[in-house]
C-alpha cells in the first residue's frame, strides 16, 4: 500500500526539449558548422557578453590565474582530484585485456584503446561546477586520452579562476573560455581554433543538453542529461533532519529537480516535510529549491522496505540514499539507480563534490539501462582475431558457408567456402571458370 504524504504539484514533464530550444540549438549548430570561429564569436558576444582575440588561454594566463587563488582552494582541488583519480585508476585496473585460444590455432582477443580526443564542458553561470572538471577532464586523462580540450563560459564577463585551476590541474591540454551551444558545436564539428573532438562529456543547461542530443552520432557523448534527481529510502531509524537537509541539497540544483522520500514510518515522513519547509524559508538558493520541492517533491509512505525498494527501482533515480537499519541490503534489493549512498554518514553532496566517485550520472529513468560516466567511457574495447591452424580455418569455413546461406548471404558463404577449399580440400563448384583453388597455396603460420 502506498500513501502520498506529499504529492508533486506537477506531473513529470515531457523529456523532449521545448520546440523553441530545439530550433534555436539547431540554428546555432548549423551556423558554427558553416561559419566556424566567426559564429562562435557572435554567440559568445550575444549570450555571454564576452569577446577577446583568442578564447584559448595561454600557458602564461593559466599560470597567472592559478597563482591568484588562495592556497587553501588549490589544496582542496588537489585533494578532491586525488580522490577522483584514485577511484578512476581502480576502475581502469578492472578493465581486462585478454587473448584466448578457443580452438586449435584460433586466437581471439580484446584490447582497450583510449579515445584520441575528448572535449569536456564545465558549466558556469550561476553555479560554476568546477567539480565537473574533475569528473570529465581528469577521468579522461586517467583513461589515457591523448588530447583533452576543456571549455567553460565566463561568469559575469570574468574568467572563472577556480574552474580554470580545476581544468588545468585535471590535465586539460587546452582551455577555452567559451560556453553554451557554441562551445559544444565547436568541439563537435571543429572550427579554425577548436579542433573536432571524438567525444564530448560534461553537464549543462537545457540548450547544452539539446546540443549534445542533436550532435550525438556525429560525435560521441557521455550521457543524455536531465534535471538532477534525489530519492531517499528511510525506515524508522532515520533522522528527519538529515532527510530534510539532503532533499533540499539536491532540490537547489534547479526548479525541475525531483526530491523524493519513500519511508515506512509516517511520523518521520511528516516531520521531514515540516523541516524541508522550514529550511527553505531563508535558504540562499530558495528560488530554485522551493519550486523544485513544491512542483516535484514527493513523500510516499509504504508498508515495508521490500515495497520501498521496488518503488524506488521504479523511479530509477539518479541518486538514491538509503537511511535504514541495514543500508547495505539495498545493494541486493535494488538495481535501477545511478549511484547508491548507503547510510546517513554519506550523502549525495559528497558524491557531487569530493568523495571520488563520478557525479555524471543517468537521469530521467536512464538508470534502467545505463550507469554513469566512468573511465571506461573514454576507452574503446575492441576485438581481434587470428587463425594459425589451417584445419581450424577449414572447419570454420564450412560452418560459415552453411550459416551464411541460411541468412541468404551468398558472398559471406563464399568467403567461408574458399577457406574450406583452400585449407581443407572442400569442393568449390562456384569457382569453376573464375579461378583455380590449387593456385592459391596454403599460408603457413608460426
Amino acid at each position: 500500500m502506498q500513501i502520498q504524504l506529499k504529492a508533486p504539484a506537477k506531473a513529470p514533464g515531457d523529456r523532449k526539449s521545448p520546440t523553441e530550444v530545439r530550433t534555436k540549438v539547431e540554428e546555432i549548430i548549423e551556423d558554427v558548422r558553416t561559419n566556424g570561429d566567426d559564429a562562435v564569436r557572435r554567440y559568445s558576444a550575444l549570450f555571454d557578453k564576452w569577446d577577446r582575440p583568442s578564447y584559448r588561454l595561454s600557458a602564461d594566463e593559466i599560470e597567472s590565474i592559478v597563482s591568484s587563488l588562495p592556497q587553501q582552494v588549490l589544496d582542496d582541488i588537489a585533494q578532491v582530484q586525488a580522490n577522483v583519480r584514485n577511484f578512476a585508476e581502480l576502475q581502469l585496473e578492472s578493465l581486462r585485456e585478454f587473448e584466448v585460444e578457443t580452438m586449435p590455432g584460433v586466437f581471439l582477443g580484446q584490447k582497450n584503446l583510449p579515445i584520441r580526443a575528448v572535449g569536456t564542458y564545465i558549466p558556469g553561470g550561476r553555479y560554476p561546477l568546477l567539480a565537473s572538471a574533475h569528473m570529465t577532464t581528469l577521468t579522461a586523462k586517467v583513461a589515457g586520452v591523448e588530447r583533452v580540450i576543456a571549455c567553460t563560459p565566463p561568469i559575469d564577463g570574468q574568467i572563472p579562476a577556480a574552474t580554470v585551476a580545476a581544468m588545468h590541474l585535471a590535465g586539460a591540454d587546452e582551455i577555452h573560455i567559451v560556453g553554451g551551444v557554441q562551445a559544444i558545436a565547436a568541439m563537435a564539428v571543429g572550427t579554425e581554433s577548436i579542433p573536432k573532438m571524438d567525444l564530448i562529456a560534461g553537464p549543462g543547461n537545457a540548450y547544452v543538453a539539446e546540443a549534445k542530443r542533436q550532435l550525438f552520432g556525429e560525435v560521441g557523448i557521455d550521457l543524455f542529461a536531465g534535471p538532477t534527481e534525489v530519492l531517499i529510502v528511510a525506515d524508522e531509524t532515520a533522522t528527519p533532519a538529515t532527510i530534510a537537509v539532503d532533499l533540499v541539497s539536491q532540490a537547489e540544483h534547479g526548479p525541475d529537480s525531483p526530491a523524493i522520500l519513500i519511508t515506512t514510518d509516517e511520523e518521520i515522513g511528516r516531520e521531514a516535510i515540516r523541516l524541508v519547509e522550514a529550511i527553505l524559508v531563508d535558504l540562499p538558493t530558495r528560488d530554485f529549491a522551493a519550486p523544485a520541492w513544491a512542483d516535484h517533491g514527493q513523500v510516499i509512505l509504504v508498508d515495508n522496505l521490500d515495497e520501498a525498494y521496488r518503488l524506488a527501482d521504479g523511479f530509477a533515480s539518479e541518486h538514491v540514499q538509503i537511511f535504514t537499519r541495514e543500508p547495505r541490503r539495498a545493494l541486493e534489493a535494488m538495481r535501477d539507480y545511478g549511484a547508491l549512498f548507503l547510510g546517513e554518514e554519506t550523502c549525495v553532496s559528497y558524491g557531487d563534490k569530493v568523495i571520488g566517485t563520478n557525479h555524471t550520472l543517468p537521469t530521467c529513468g536512464a538508470a534502467r539501462y545505463t550507469g554513469g560516466l566512468w573511465v571506461g567511457k573514454f576507452i574503446k574495447t575492441v576485438t581481434y582475431q587470428e587463425i594459425r591452424d589451417l584445419s581450424s580455418s577449414a572447419k570454420l569455413g564450412e560452418l560459415c558457408g552453411r550459416a551464411a546461406r541460411v541468412e541468404r548471404f551468398e558472398g559471406h558463404a563464399r568467403s567461408g567456402d574458399l577457406r574450406a577449399a583452400r585449407y581443407g580440400g572442400a569442393d568449390l563448384p562456384w569457382a569453376a571458370g573464375i579461378f583455380d583453388v590449387s593456385t592459391l597455396g596454403n599460408s603457413v603460420r608460426a
